[in-house]
């Protein structure tokens, strides 16, 4: 007989569980909508033209993901963050 399981156990199971169902419901989706838009004027011959701006744009959106997280860890680290007291 397997041993009972606490309540924070089951918690966590449930909610990888949600988890695990909301990222294969999106997976289907995104399947779904490059399925369907694959009909849609050119097709995937007319993704060339704009996918240079598209990687161009992963990029920026990663370096300015970096950089601002940068930003955060070092105003923590250098003391920024912490609260102004009023009585030093």
């Amino acid at each position: 007989m397997a041993p009972r399981r606490t309540q924070k156990e089951r918690s966590q199971t449930t909610t990888a569980a949600l988890v695990e169902a909301a990222r294969r419901l999106f997976a289907a989706f995104t399947g779904w909508a490059f399925y369907t838009s694959e009909g849609l004027s050119g097709g995937w011959e007319s993704l060339g033209a704009i996918l240079p701006m598209v990687i161009a744009g992963l990029v920026v959106v990663g370096g300015l993901t970096g950089v601002l997280m940068w930003l955060a860890f070092y105003s923590s680290r250098h003391g920024y963050d912490e609260p102004f007291d009023v009585e030093d």
